[in-house]
């Protein structure tokens, strides 16, 4: 895009804050992982918690990977700032169904027929070391050829079906053509 996507409004409003509230709907603290925090204090509300990136431009798994070194609750939520089209009722049944999930099921992330939605998903905290170990044995220094897809592939991941509706709710917008929705 060119631009901080974060800060791109969708019908008036900042993708960042649009994300933000859908998940601010259905649970009870939000955290925002930024290298930037003080360009989003204003979007924000007062109630948001501020994560410092500490390695930004190293891709998703690794600022994943940051997270869970500060998280507390069982279950992360993973949500990626360029999806001004969720759905709180949706989601909040996909949260409903994380406890009745086994115990030894690491993660549970949307899958289409494309393959993984993962920057939608949610991530059991003790999953951490697994993370680590294949950033560390697969990055070959070059932790931005890293791929959630490899990863989600080799941990017990619980998928969620991806119907029509579902894609065009995680449709992400990567380019302003995208923001153009029908």
């Amino acid at each position: 895009m060119g631009r901080d996507k974060a800060s791109i409004c969708w019908q008036g409003v900042p993708m960042l804050r649009r994300v933000y509230d859908v998940a601010a709907d259905c649970v009870e603290s939000v955290a925002v992982l930024t290298p930037w925090i003080d360009r989003y204090r204003e979007i924000l509300p007062e109630s948001c918690q501020f994560l410092q990136e500490t390695q930004p431009g190293q891709g998703p798994l690794v600022a994943l990977l940051q997270v869970l070194e500060r998280v507390s609750d069982e279950w992360l939520w993973l949500l990626a700032c360029d999806l001004p089209r969720l759905q709180a009722p949706v989601l909040q049944t996909w949260i409903d169904r994380l406890a009745e999930l086994p115990d030894d099921v690491l993660a549970c992330v949307p899958r289409s027929e494309s393959g993984w939605e993962p920057l939608c998903g949610f991530y059991r905290r003790r999953v951490r070391s697994r993370l680590e170990e294949f950033v560390r044995d697969r990055s070959n220094g070059d932790v931005q050829r890293l791929s959630f897809q490899q990863w989600l592939a080799e941990i017990p991941t619980d998928a969620i079906a991806v119907d029509a509706e579902i894609a065009g709710m995680l449709h992400n917008c990567n380019r302003l053509e995208d923001l153009q929705f029908d």
